[in-house]
């Protein structure tokens, strides 16, 4: 049965049936109501696990590499500078193989000061090691949380993930949600059975210094498993949608596969561009629409195979590109359709940034190629155009 409810809350819940062993928690909005929530499941006795408040997300994060590293089934959550503050442990989580799961409830960054939601906070931390999935909706929130904790923790894994769900957007609406039962997880989801430990009584180094002749070696192999990692996802997606009937693939498509056109994107902004798609689509034209619910380890040969034969592809991405030739994702399909030999025309939108709204509208524009008559703002000598910037 489906339950209306906040997806932040729901999130919560998600990792309380994960059985989380250990929470380190530093509020920043818009995540504030997850580890809030927590707080209260752990406090009224609902959750048996510990609960760590730290002065910062810098030491949230170190707190979830001690007690990942002590064998504790781990979690947190953060958003914007707080994932920021959190970057330099990022790579040690990654490098030292921690399986700790984190809702990163992405939110635009200073300055200005902004508490609303864009990608700007995980495209800073893309490169960090992390696998990272993205969520379109609620229902995505708690299934992927529950299967980050699979994923992670498995022998062939090993590495932390990161769920990410847009601020304010999707974190603070209310949803159906419907929730498998505490017996239905258990089943799916085994005990975390560390392969290695921090133990008093049996001392061991983690993490250890590695000198040139080592480093590469290590990073090589760290990169390899990170790689690897996509066909765990794979598998783990489809184990979860045999056992619960909600299907999940790296790369999620709608209404491909008679359209010539197809828009790209990351995250809930995808329910806006199935609403223009379906308006198109009564209009006669055919556009479709490739989300990608995992970003890292990037699904290239996922999106090969839905891509190969598009005439046109828009990658719509709510980051600023920073002075790069394009935005991030723009850079991986553009990178993958080059080395892959596909030569397609592929454009660079830029929008929602700070949570300004997109409306269907927007998309049903770039569609008709009319973008640039509105008051979208072509950048000089870049590939790129910005949606919305008033004059």
């Amino acid at each position: 049965m489906k339950k209306g409810i906040e997806v932040s809350i729901a999130a919560s819940i998600a990792a309380q049936l994960a059985r989380v062993e250990v929470i380190a928690a530093y509020p920043i909005t818009p995540q504030t109501h997850i580890v809030e929530h927590l707080a209260e499941l752990v406090a009224n006795g609902e959750l048996d696990a510990v609960y760590i408040n730290v002065e910062s997300e810098h030491s949230a994060m170190s707190a979830c590499c001690g007690s990942s590293a002590a064998g504790a089934r781990t979690f947190t959550s953060t958003s914007s500078q707080g994932m920021e503050l959190m970057h330099e442990i990022l790579f040690i989580a990654s490098g030292m193989r921690f399986p700790i799961v984190m809702a990163a409830v992405n939110r635009a960054l200073s300055a200005p000061l902004s508490i609303w939601g864009d990608h700007s906070d995980i495209m800073a931390a893309r490169d960090t090691g992390w696998i990272m999935l993205f969520c379109e909706n609620g229902q995505e929130v708690v299934d992927s949380t529950i299967m980050a904790f699979k994923i992670a923790e498995d022998r062939r894994v090993l590495l932390p993930i990161m769920v990410n769900l847009d601020g304010f957007s999707l974190s603070h609406v209310i949803e159906p949600i419907e929730f498998p039962s505490q017996e239905e997880v258990d089943a799916f989801l085994p005990p975390y059975n560390p392969l290695y430990t921090l133990h008093p009584d049996k001392p061991l180094t983690m993490g250890a210094y590695a000198m040139p002749e080592l480093y590469t070696e290590a990073k090589y192999a760290q990169e390899m498993a990170l790689i690897n990692s996509k066909d765990v996802v794979t598998e783990v997606m489809n184990d979860f949608s045999k056992t619960f009937g909600r299907r999940y693939k790296p790369v999620e498509t709608y209404n491909t596969d008679n359209a010539d056109f197809v828009y790209i994107a990351l995250g809930s902004i995808g329910e806006n561009i199935k609403t223009a798609i379906h308006e198109m689509k009564e209009q006669g034209k055919e556009a479709g629409f490739v989300s990608l619910r995992l970003f890292r380890p990037f699904p290239g040969d996922e999106l090969l195979s839905v891509l190969k034969d598009k005439k046109r592809i828009a990658v719509v991405e709510r980051a600023m590109p920073g002075g790069a030739a394009n935005g991030p994702l723009f850079h991986e399909i553009a990178t993958l359709m080059y080395t892959g030999g596909i030569d397609v025309k592929i454009e660079n939108y830029i929008l929602g940034l700070g949570g300004r709204d997109v409306l269907p509208e927007t998309f049903i524009d770039i569609y008709n190629g009319v973008a640039h008559t509105k008051d979208t703002v072509p950048v000089k000598e870049k590939n790129y155009d910005v949606i919305g910037v008033r004059g």
